[in-house]
């Protein structure tokens, strides 16, 4: 029976010695439930995906203080659910910042902002708070790009993702705002 798996314990161990493949079929046996539990935090694949992935490089690292006989799933889950609060914690003041930034205008402007000249005071407000009830990655991809003004480049470190992920990730972003905008100026 030379083919027979690894239990959990030896995998761990071996994984502690520095076997890398012992480690790499804990992550394959592990990653389905840990991309789940970081997607229910999170509501996003993508940062699912960091956060699983950043969750699995932490427990590689923590493997020396693992307690010996202590189950592995809960252990590693405990790490990659705080590596996706810490993602969608972030997120949120990211979006709450540049909600802040757009909603402010110094008394001391010259020239008012670009979303002060187009549209007024109530207009603006109706908008505002369409993109606040927008889904977080949504609200990001508007703010960055509109609010923020910042390059595609910009947007994809804000954001997290590839640049040519942008334009799809701010094309959807903008029919959500549509039909939000849609639905409340109806």
């Amino acid at each position: 029976m030379g083919d027979r798996p690894l239990s959990e314990g030896r995998l761990i161990v071996r994984a502690r010695d520095g076997d890398q493949r012992a480690y790499r079929e804990l992550v394959e046996q592990n990653q389905t439930i840990a991309f789940r539990v970081a997607w229910a935090i999170t509501g996003s694949a993508a940062d699912a995906e960091d956060a699983a992935q950043d969750g699995f490089l932490k427990a590689f690292g923590a493997l020396p203080r693992f307690r010996d006989g202590a189950p592995f799933r809960p252990w590693l889950l405990r790490i990659v659910a705080n590596e996706a609060h810490n993602r969608r914690a972030s997120t949120e003041r990211r979006g709450r910042l540049a909600l802040r930034v757009a909603e402010e205008r110094r008394a001391d402007d010259a020239v008012p902002s670009p979303e002060a000249a187009l549209l007024d005071s109530e207009r603006r407000d109706r908008l505002l708070a369409a993109v606040s009830r927008l889904g977080d990655r949504d609200r990001l991809a508007i703010v960055c790009r509109y609010l923020l003004e910042l390059s595609e480049a910009e947007m994809a470190a804000a954001m997290r993702c590839r640049p040519g992920t942008v334009k799809s990730r701010l094309a959807r972003a903008l029919a959500h705002l549509r039909r939000e905008i849609g639905e409340t100026d109806g």
